[in-house]
């Protein structure tokens, strides 16, 4: 790449970023998904992805509370389930961009087809949750891939705002001793 070329690119990069530096309400923006528990919301059980799509893992959060504690929609999102399944009692929300949440053991306070925001009450929190010594709410993530798959996702990703930072570019002057590196492929 030209000195010119690389030029153009990193002033084509900042013309694109820099609004989203430099928004006013960048800093002060909350994260797109907020916990499902309102605080203290120790994480007893921390995601551990299944190492094949059929494997172990635990493809979710376990985090503590007390029965029937508030369970609160992560994100604005539509419910695509809520009710029993084997034993047990969860709500599953849609959000954007092919990402589902679910949320159990949960009594739901929602129905099949209904809108929610962010922060919006789905259900009360039950006690029985396997693995758990104490009451505990499973919260997953899961996002469908393009050709039908799953790519479950650890919930406490979502919480993380995105910051964007840019750095100088700097060209380092290379000494009269200075080899560079051969590059791959020659």
């Amino acid at each position: 790449m030209t000195p010119k070329n690389r030029t153009l690119l990193v002033l084509a990069l900042t013309a694109l970023l820099l609004p989203l530096a430099t928004a006013p309400h960048a800093a002060a923006r909350p994260p797109r998904y907020a916990w499902p528990l309102a605080p203290p919301h120790p994480v007893l059980r921390a995601f551990q992805g299944p190492s094949t799509p059929f494997g172990a893992g635990h493809r979710g959060v376990d985090l503590g509370s007390t029965p029937d504690t508030p369970v609160l929609a992560a994100a604005d999102a539509t419910v695509v389930f809520a009710g029993t399944v084997g034993p047990r009692q969860l709500v599953s929300l849609a959000h954007q961009g092919g990402l589902r949440t679910t949320y159990e053991p949960v009594k739901p306070l929602v129905t099949r087809g209904q809108r929610v925001a962010r922060g919006a009450p789905i259900g009360a929190l039950q006690p029985g949750h396997e693995g758990c010594r104490t009451t505990c709410l499973h919260w997953g993530a899961l996002r469908t891939t393009p050709h039908g798959g799953r790519e479950y996702l650890d919930p406490l990703t979502l919480l993380a705002t995105a910051h964007v930072r840019l750095l100088p570019l700097v060209h380092p002057t290379p000494s009269p001793a200075y080899t560079p590196p051969p590059r791959a492929g020659t």
